[in-house]
């Protein structure tokens, strides 16, 4: 190459070298035109897409009351603590303090963590449900990846005295059990959507706007009164305990209405503070265990007989020799009483004298009568899990099969069914729909039974609780009361009666003069000294009864009885 030509060859790679990078530079212009102005609506909603987000807002549960405003259920506001585990640093500073406020084992925060982190996650919940308190201290702690979600958490403010009635919410707030779940839909509410700008982290950065608000659930009334409620559940308590029992369940009714004004079971369990562990204490017993009634059903019986026009509470029935055979079966009286009237049967509970007065009527007369006051099918309360019972139709019916049915035996029944029933008799024959939810007017009913025979049961019960009979230990000073005593044996996992496994229990009405509250008993298995039902549960009823009637300010019917036992004032009000 000459040496003349050398600058020619640098100025021509000068150029190109310049063209090249005024090139770039045109291309680089040209696609920043074309994204400010052309792409512009494109990339504005990828960027949103990535930083914008519409987040629920949890709505507030409907609180729950009884029938005076009493709250039974509550919300209240919670935290929940949440850990990115791409931001925490693992070392003491940040685990030991958060130990500290969550009361968490510090293997605990670190395994979990860890835990997320292996897997690439960006959220790992800490604890949920913390009260604000400790959410504060967490919060002030201003640890990296560590936050904060606000929530509600249900709180039930009398525990488990109420807790099988009123149920309880999942962690989500969502009904589980009970009137939480029967009426969940209507507790809940609606949640609101909110659009907030998150960070790359989920961190928010700020609230746009609220798209939709949220809607508070309504709130419940029940008809439960949280006074008779705490009563049946302290003297159920106290009746289960003294007789060693497994189990037990209270119903009191207002006879008028139909509404349910307690409903108590145990065991029970404290929903504020539930573990998950034991089922079976979650159970309400009076609406979803079955058992057989024994003896509180000759009161049906009896009145089948009356219906029937061949008897009169005064009518005799020889009962010697204290025992009959049926079937190839002998059914006995604890002792043989001889000729008895019909009232005098029913007061001594003679499973002789009922056979016999129910072997001499038409076969479907009784079932009729059962089916009719609601045995065999559910009440309508549309309680979750309740159990319609057992009452078999037979197109013929053998006498022992009968003869079994008449004092109890060959049907199961609920608790609550059990006071449905006797409501009946309580309210001069008419069946009335129960409710767990306050009745403005009181309902008319239907007629299940004749008027005059519901009140001749009202007197054949009286003669139960009176001196001499079964449930005299059910008597109140200044009332008048009508009942009837049940002790029934259970049957074992073989399928035969156990000999020392006993369902004891009492229905009955008070004032029996003019009916307000029935009120049914049931104590299951008792392991005590005693087992039939005119110890077990008569005094139970007669305390549960007591308070109930001096709590709603009921008028005595029988002031004559407090004669020379104090003031009227003292002995019921």
């Amino acid at each position: 190459m000459k040496r003349g030509s050398e600058p020619a060859f640098i100025q021509w790679r000068f150029y190109l070298l310049v063209s090249l990078i005024l090139l770039v530079v045109a291309g680089l212009l040209a696609r920043v035109i074309d994204l400010t102005f052309f792409e512009r609506e494109f990339l504005r909603k990828q960027g949103n897409e990535r930083t914008i987000r519409v987040m629920n807002v949890p709505a507030f549960r409907g609180m729950i009351t009884d029938r005076n405003g009493y709250p039974l259920a509550i919300s209240t506001t919670v935290y929940s603590i949440w850990v990115n585990p791409k931001e925490f640093v693992m070392n003491a500073d940040n685990i030991k303090p958060l130990s500290q406020k969550l009361a968490l084992a510090p293997k605990t925060i670190q395994a979990l963590i860890q835990k997320y982190q292996k897997k690439g996650r960006e959220f790992v919940y800490l604890k949920r449900d913390v009260i604000p308190d400790v959410a504060e201290k967490v919060k002030a702690l201003k640890i990296p990846g560590v936050y904060l979600r606000s929530g509600f958490k249900r709180y039930y403010p009398e525990g488990e005295v109420t807790a099988h009635v009123v149920g309880s919410t999942n962690i989500d707030d969502k009904g589980q059990e009970g009137m939480e779940l029967a009426y969940n839909e209507w507790l809940s509410g609606t949640p609101g959507k909110e659009l907030v700008v998150k960070d790359r982290m989920g961190r928010i950065i700020s609230e746009l706007q609220t798209m939709h608000r949220q809607k508070p659930g309504n709130d419940l009334r029940l008809s439960i009164d949280h006074r008779l409620q705490y009563l049946a559940y302290r003297e159920l308590m106290g009746g289960v305990q003294k007789n060693l029992a497994e189990s037990g369940s209270v119903i009191i009714m207002d006879v008028n209405t139909g509404e349910i004004l307690a409903m108590t079971n145990l065991p029970s369990y404290n929903p504020n503070g539930y573990d998950g562990h034991d089922v079976e204490s979650k159970r309400n017993r009076a609406v979803t265990d079955l058992y057989e009634p024994g003896s509180t059903i000759k009161a049906f019986s009896i009145a089948a007989a009356l219906a029937s026009g061949l008897y009169t509470p005064n009518s005799i029935i020889d009962t010697n020799p204290g025992w009959i055979r049926v079937g190839g079966h002998l059914l006995h009286d604890e002792h043989s009483k001889g000729p008895m009237t019909v009232t005098k049967i029913m007061q001594i509970s003679s499973n002789v004298g009922v056979t016999k007065i129910i072997l001499s009527l038409p076969n479907q007369h009784l079932y009729e009568l059962l089916r009719s006051v609601g045995f065999g099918q559910v009440t309508g309360i549309n309680f979750p899990g309740e159990r319609a019972g057992v009452l078999i139709q037979r197109s013929t019916w053998k006498p022992l099969a009968l003869a079994t049915l008449a004092f109890g035996y060959g049907l199961s029944v609920t608790t609550l069914q059990l006071a449905d029933a006797y409501a009946v008799i309580a309210n001069d024959g008419v069946k009335k729909p129960m409710s767990l939810l306050p009745v403005k007017q009181a309902p008319a009913g239907e007629v299940v039974m004749d008027r005059k025979i519901a009140q001749e049961m009202v007197m054949l019960l009286k003669a139960v609780v009176a001196k001499g009979g079964t449930g005299e230990q059910a008597q109140i000073p200044g009332y008048q009361v009508a009942g009837k005593t049940g002790t029934s044996k259970k049957v074992g996992s073989t399928g035969g009666y156990e000999k020392h496994s006993y369902v004891s229990s009492f229905v009955g009405m008070a004032p029996a003069s003019h009916p307000r509250l029935v009120v049914a008993v049931v104590i299951n298995n008792p392991r005590g000294k005693a087992y039939l039902a005119s110890d077990v549960t008569a005094p139970v009823f007669k305390n549960i009864m007591e308070g109930s009637l001096r709590i709603l300010n009921i008028a005595p019917d029988d002031t004559e009885s407090l004669k020379d036992k104090g003031s009227l004032h003292d002995k019921v009000f």
